[in-house]
């Protein structure tokens, strides 16, 4: 069994900030706090191409927004999303490495990842996490996370769902009577004895030219996990980089234009060998908009991205590894260096038309996009481990047109997308294409004062996902300890997600008291995955199997289909005094072969319930609170047990150009482990208690 859950943080920083300038009195706060800035559900979506804010979505979605991601302190990715129900991360003792898992779904872009517009397709196949993604949290002004195939207007194979990180901007940064401003944060955590220090710098030219640049450097050693034992090769090294600038040619349009750099350092260790791991990404991204309210029809986005990743492993020692084809074993030398590199290219356009008939109102939403991965692989000496990941090139792209329906309490979203992929290699290609429908009705049935703000919806949505350059292409010999061999299988079928989702959005303003609010978003998800991609053992049985000579063979092969289900759960409550939140979801999954026979879904992570309190003083420059958040282990993992995490967090605003923050992460120094990583080598705990200790200086004139 699975299942995420998450509260969410309900205060915005932007709006304590104006009450703590403005210092009135509690109950002033209260009566002139805006309604529309009250909770993070309120927050208008990225993810959305027609401008909805999360509760009003007919989706289900979530928000992180600046405040939260001060509140967590995040190390590294996997921090952002505590809490958030239906996403958990993946990344082993790897942590700068991260693989995102929504709903059960993970790897080879079954989760689209875009940072600023750019697809995050890196992968690199090995015992632990797959794919993998790199950004400081630093750098990172907002997350969407929406879940399911609803959002197939972002791109192809996103069968679980995506993932949209949003960078800093200098408008975020700078205040309107600013022409500069700059910042610097130290922080301190004491498990991993890790440093983060961190610079800002932003520059207003003039109300149409703005730039913005951002520099990270981290610095952690490997963690104690609850038991108080190193979690080897935890640690970790990684310097960032931002530059962002804004441009606004005419009136109704912007362009933006942006830089992320990332250089990742770790030490992988083995069974058979050592690793140095250097990671370097560069990241280009060019986004324009053309919006003008004199003329509904227009309404157009054009986003262009380049992303460079090269990783480059270096063996630590001398290894004894099976040579690729002909398995006798040779000897790798110590400095031996084998280096993956992906280039992805990628363009997004798109138009939103607005108008009506008779008494409906049409948002009509067409575009197209591409992205094409260029994977090249270069081996050290005639073995080693990167038979597991090819190369190759793979392109994917489509056309689609969505119709947003509104006519008194109804709104219908539908949808058509159309999907193209190709694949090829030194040793063939393989290609396909298919139609993929959306079709969403909500319906808002009361209209008294206490159930006005309630929303009923039911989605039915389809998803294809092409195979990956490795799963259709792996080959070779496993390059240590026992010689089976990988078979490719270039008759991979596209796999094709349905969900069938049922949900309710509500929303109550004024509830207990002047100014408070209450949000909250609920549904339930049936996912069914045609022909789901997985790795199967071949017995050897000589050249009718294909398998002939080696103990036996692994080959990514088309079940039949997987089957996830699920319930997902998200309140949050704001009002002068604090916030609370509760969230929850659960979910199972299983896989079933040609023959009708089940078995667990290993990509099931834990069932979750977070709840999240917390309280203001002194006119909103104190905010203290914590968290609880319990994990069910999921069913048919061998590793995974039931486990509780209490953190606790504390903000204070001292004055407009000082804030300090602290948190403790698992007070009572749990020792657990992410269910996800049983399929690795050996098992690695996640870190014990960990105090934060941060500041931030800004300037600005």
């Amino acid at each position: 069994m699975l299942a995420g859950v998450a509260v969410i943080a309900l205060t915005s920083a932007a709006a304590a900030q104006e009450a703590s300038d403005q210092a009135p009195s509690e109950a002033q706060a209260a009566e002139t706090k805006p309604a529309a800035n009250a909770t993070l559900l309120d927050k208008i979506l990225l993810l959305s191409r027609t401008g909805e804010t999360v509760i009003e979505s007919l989706s289900a979605s979530s928000h992180v927004d600046q405040e939260q991601l001060e509140r967590r302190m995040a190390t590294t990715v996997n921090d952002v999303f505590f809490g958030v129900p239906g996403i958990t991360l993946q990344s082993d003792a790897r942590r700068a490495a991260s693989s995102v898992n929504i709903r059960g779904l993970q790897d080879f872009g079954r989760v689209a990842v875009i940072v600023d517009g750019a697809r995050q397709n890196f992968q690199r196949s090995d015992h632990g996490t797959q794919s993998t993604f790199f950004i400081d949290p630093e750098l990172v002004k907002s997350v969407d996370v929406t879940r399911g195939p609803v959002t197939n207007t972002y791109g192809s194979g996103a069968i679980g769902g995506v993932v949209m990180f949003d960078t800093k901007d200098a408008g975020d940064f700078l205040k309107p009577d600013e022409t500069w401003a700059s910042s610097l944060s130290g922080r301190y955590e004491t498990n991993g004895k890790g440093w983060t220090t961190s610079a800002t710098g932003a520059y207003r030219f003039s109300d149409d030219f703005d730039v913005l640049g951002n520099i990270v450097y981290r610095d952690f050693s490997a963690y104690k996990d609850g038991g108080g034992d190193i979690a080897k090769g935890t640690g970790f090294d990684m310097l960032s980089g931002m530059l962002k600038t804004s441009i606004r040619p005419t009136e109704n349009s912007e362009l933006k234009l942006g830089w992320i750099g990332t250089k990742d350092s770790w030490t992988e260790f083995g069974s058979a060998t050592d690793h140095a791991v250097d990671t370097r990404q560069n990241t280009f991204t060019g986004r324009y908009n053309v919006t003008d309210e004199d003329k509904s029809w227009l309404d157009l986005h054009i986003n262009a991205s380049y992303n460079k990743v090269d990783m480059t492993r270096t063996y630590l020692k001398d290894a004894l590894e099976f040579v690729s084809i002909t398995q006798p074993p040779i000897l790798v030398p110590a400095g031996s260096q084998s280096k993956y590199d992906l280039d992805t290219y990628g363009i997004d356009i798109w138009n939103t038309s607005r108008f009506e008939t008779g008494t409906v109102g049409h948002e009509v939403t067409y575009g197209g996009d591409w992205v094409n991965d260029d994977v090249v692989t270069a081996r050290a000496q005639a073995g080693g481990m990167d038979v597991y990941t090819p190369s190759g090139k793979r392109s994917v792209g489509g056309a689609y047109i969505q119709d947003k329906l509104t006519w008194e309490r109804f709104e219908v979203i539908a949808g058509l997308r159309y999907d193209n992929y190709e694949l090829e290699s030194d040793v063939g290609s393989t290609s396909g294409d298919r139609l993929s429908p959306r079709i969403t009705v909500g319906v808002s049935p009361f209209q008294t004062a206490a159930l006005e703000g309630l929303q009923f919806y039911g989605t039915y949505a389809e998803g294809y996902r092409s195979p990956s350059v490795t799963e259709t292409l792996i080959s070779g010999t496993h390059p240590n300890t026992i010689p089976f061999l990988f078979l490719p299988n270039p008759n991979l079928k596209p796999e094709i997600g349905k969900t069938w989702e049922a949900g309710l959005n509500y929303k109550l303003d004024d509830m207990l008291q002047p100014g408070d609010s209450l949000r909250i978003k609920a549904g339930y998800f049936n996912n069914d995955i045609d022909d789901f991609i997985e790795q199967q053992i071949i017995p050897s049985g000589g050249p009718a199997s294909g398998c002939f000579a080696v103990p036996f063979c692994l080959q990514y092969q088309n079940y039949s289909s997987a089957r996830i289900r699920g319930f997902e759960f998200e309140g949050v409550y704001d009002a002068a005094w604090g916030f609370a939140g509760l969230s929850a979801s659960i979910i199972n999954g299983h896989t079933v072969d040609a023959t009708g026979l089940r078995d667990d879904l290993k990509t099931i992570p834990s069932a979750q319930v977070t709840g999240q309190l917390g309280f203001r003083f002194l006119e909103d420059r104190l905010t203290v609170g914590g968290e609880v958040q319990y994990n069910g282990k999921p069913k048919g993992n061998p590793i995974a047990r039931d486990y509780t995490l209490v953190n606790a967090f504390a903000a204070y605003q001292a004055n407009d150009n000082l804030k300090v923050d602290f948190r403790v992460d698992n007070l009572f120094d749990v020792k657990y482990l992410n269910p996800l990583n049983f399929s690795t080598n050996s098992v690695v705990y996640e870190p014990g208690v960990t105090f934060k200790l941060g500041a931030t200086m800004r300037f600005g004139g």
